[in-house]
């Protein structure tokens, strides 16, 4: 888990971003609310209607240079896209644009950090394709029979691996 030191920094990284969006952009932006509460193998996620920012706290402490220089200035974007453009896409073309203008950074949808430490049980389904792994929130669904996962190179259905 995070320690109170990584946190503070990821604060104040936040508001040194916020400080960079405005030098840059010539407006004012309200805070988000951060939070230390993401689970699973998110980085970040931004709650654009509670101009919220939650983080990982497992990959935030073993990534936190990368949490500074990219995550935190991935979900910024996300803030400050809705809140310029209103409602587009995730990483679409305003959301790229504030990446690349305001820090300099490559947009990039996801993380490439290691993830072991945060997948939860996984269980063994097949298809054409051969074994795949479902998490243990889809594998319930199945079992409910709630849904069906289809893969998706060969769009077979996935049945459990016995």
């Amino acid at each position: 888990m995070t320690s109170e030191q990584e946190q503070l920094k990821v604060r104040q990284q936040v508001d040194i971003c916020y400080q960079q969006v405005e030098a840059v952009l010539k407006q004012a932006f309200s805070r988000p609310r951060v939070s230390f509460s993401l689970r699973g193998k998110a980085a970040g996620t931004a709650n654009l209607a509670t101009n919220q920012l939650r983080f990982n706290p497992i990959l935030l402490h073993e990534n936190l240079n990368a949490f500074l220089t990219e995550v935190v200035p991935h979900e910024i974007c996300h803030l400050v896209a809705h809140q310029q453009f209103g409602r587009v896409r995730p990483h679409g073309k305003e959301w790229q644009a504030l990446m690349i203008n305001i820090f300099a950074l490559r947009p990039t949808a996801t993380h490439q950090f290691n993830t072991q430490s945060v997948t939860g049980k996984q269980f063994d389904y097949q298809c054409g394709c051969g074994l795949v792994k479902l998490s243990i929130r889809r594998h319930n669904k199945v079992m409910r029979g709630e849904t069906q996962y289809r893969c998706r190179r060969c769009q077979q259905t996935l049945r459990r691996f016995a």
